[in-house]
């Protein structure tokens, strides 16, 4: 006779976290785990055996702890989900689900539920809607900029402006001691470019390959160097080449290297303004996605937010913020208190997910494929062979579940800023892109 399931239940723990106790069904269980081992029965190759005559113990010491972990662990999302509907929650991240000590294919849910939020009004929000468009100027400077990266750099004798390209040697004098003791540094810098400290930069205008100036350099107190970290030191800078860049002609060739197979003028103007269209797009849905989501913060500050799914959220950002900090070549050890300085973004963050869910949730608002497929061509696009990475998404569903959330999330800015009372700002094309 079947082992009767208990019915689910449900604590409250705190304001918005939640105990659920649920059971498997049991039969379900083996009955799916020996339909497996049939299945990998029939097609498994194991030395000794013929195909399809593998003796069931033999599958089931082979394969039985693996199929069984599976089958568990699907059969325990399902039940998990049956029970969130039936009791009509709403899930706020993710549940941690234990086994209930003493009891077999019991298991107990502790998760945290979205708060409510009340009447979500979103009319009555104001919103800044940013507004541009690619104008031929826009071309152009692209163009310059696109030419700049093809330079190259011809030595010249007079003194150096702004834009040349300056090889020099440097050695400092901090607290009456040289460095380097002999000898100096060598480095190069385009004038210009902010790449140097601004003194030394400064100096090098007017100076000619063989004169040397000293300046005074003032440190930050976070200087790799700890001898400079800080302090007001004397630089002594020497200026050994000075070139002058030449920029290529937009020919044919220069066309051509930038894939634009024709070499032809427009075809190159047309791509370029695809391309900064689609930058462009991507600059105002940022620029729309913060809008909204201050106007959100602004109006339901006052909600309590699920304080684990918060503090997830913070440990996310403390380790996002160290890891760039590696990609720039600091180096970094997260404390264990590392992310209660993002707590208050990590709240706004949360909050804005969260109501951005109801909004869906409560105007039943379907993600569109239509948009999917087009932001994921836009994405291909940027890339040499646009079909391989839209071959990737589709066969990764991990990265295809992130671009769903995107659009999805996209979907949802663009109906609460239509129905939000807005006024519209022009920018031009530099200013919608300046983040």
């Amino acid at each position: 006779m079947p082992a009767v399931e208990k019915p689910v239940s449900v604590e409250t723990l705190g304001n918005l976290e939640r105990r659920m106790t649920f059971n498997l069904p049991a039969e379900r269980l083996e009955s799916t785990v020996g339909g497996r081992l049939r299945e990998i029965a029939r097609g498994a190759k194991i030395k000794g055996f013929r195909p399809g005559k593998v003796p069931a113990k033999v599958i089931e010491q082979r394969f039985g702890q693996q199929v069984r972990a599976e089958v568990l662990d699907g059969l325990l999302r399902e039940s998990f989900g049956n029970a969130v509907r039936e009791q009509s929650l709403q899930i706020a991240g993710n549940p941690r689900i234990e086994p209930v000590e003493g009891e077999e294919l019991a298991y107990a849910a502790t998760f945290e539920v979205v708060p409510d939020f009340g009447d979500i009004d979103v009319a009555k929000l104001n919103v800044v809607r940013h507004t541009s468009e690619v104008k031929d100027e826009d071309i152009d400077a692209m163009i310059e900029n696109l030419r700049l990266q093809r330079r190259t750099w011809n030595p010249v004798e007079r003194a150096a402006k702004e834009g040349d390209a300056v090889e020099l040697e440097t050695f400092s004098n901090v607290d009456g001691e040289r460095l380097p003791a002999e000898g100096a540094e060598r480095g190069a810098t385009v004038v210009g470019s902010a790449a140097m400290f601004p003194a030394i930069e400064s100096a090098l205008v007017g100076m000619k390959a063989g004169d040397e100036k000293t300046v005074e350099v003032e440190f930050p107190a976070s200087w790799r160097v700890p001898q400079f970290a800080g302090k007001k030191v004397d630089v002594t800078v020497k200026a050994t080449k000075v070139s002058e860049p030449v920029l290529p002609e937009v020919d044919a060739g220069f066309i051509k290297s930038f894939g634009i197979k024709s070499g032809e003028p427009e075809q190159f103007r047309k791509d370029i303004r695809s391309n900064l269209e689609r930058e462009l797009k991507g600059a105002l849905m940022t620029r729309l996605r913060r809008e909204v989501g201050e106007q959100l913060i602004a109006a339901y500050a006052s909600v309590e937010m699920p304080p684990k799914l918060v503090e997830n959220e913070a440990r996310d950002m403390a380790r996002q913020a160290a890891e760039q900090a590696r990609r720039q070549g600091r180096q970094v050890e997260l404390p264990a208190n590392a992310h209660e300085q993002f707590t208050d973004a990590a709240r706004k963050r949360v909050l804005v997910g969260l109501l951005v869910g109801e909004v869906a949730r409560r105007n039943e608002l379907k993600l569109d494929p239509k948009r999917v497929s087009e932001t994921l061509n836009l994405i291909a696009s940027t890339y040499e062979e646009p079909q391989q990475v839209i071959d990737l998404y589709r066969q990764d569903q991990q990265l295809m579940q992130g671009l769903q959330g995107r659009v999805m999330e996209e979907q949802v800015i663009d109906w609460i800023a239509e129905r939000a009372q807005h006024t519209e700002q022009p920018l031009s094309f530099s200013e919608a892109i300046r983040q």
